[in-house]
């Protein structure tokens, strides 16, 4: 193989890993409030909605407690 196309591809599978990190590390950040039903089904509320922002009050102090 090519040292150029050896390269070229290191570069992209770099890129491609270091994308995946980045999204994992942002997906971290947002705060929700993920409702799981006993069907199965759920429902995720965004941080800063009325309805989040009081569960999202309760599940930090109930984390602080918990440490």
């Amino acid at each position: 193989m090519p040292r150029k196309l050896m390269s070229a591809f290191m570069l992209a599978i770099g890129s491609f890993a270091g994308s995946l990190v980045y999204r994992r590390r942002m997906a971290r950040r947002v705060e929700r409030v993920d409702l799981y039903s006993d069907d199965g089904s759920m429902a995720s509320i965004a941080a800063g909605s009325p309805e989040a922002e009081r569960l999202l009050t309760l599940a930090r102090e109930l984390v602080s407690l918990a440490r």
